[in-house]
């Protein structure tokens, strides 16, 4: 059974949490980007560099012309 007692919490304090709640998830957001953005730029910078796999992957349609000149006088 619900109690038919003053309710003590007043309008001031109910918004002062819900405000203080919503700045945590807000900072908690935050947070969150800079360790994920940090770790994706790690990753990117260091691990995953798929134009650096070697050369010779490179088709011959890729290459500019003056690199098919090279390779058929040499």
């Amino acid at each position: 059974m619900a109690s038919r007692g003053k309710k003590k919490t007043t309008m001031a304090k109910l918004s002062r949490e819900s405000r203080l709640r919503e700045r945590r998830l807000e900072k908690d957001a935050r947070k969150r980007a800079r360790r994920d953005g940090a770790a994706t730029q790690l990753s990117g910078d260091t691990w995953h560099r798929p134009e650096n796999h070697g050369a010779a992957d490179v088709s011959a349609s890729d290459r500019g012309p003056e690199q098919d000149a090279t390779q058929a006088a040499g």
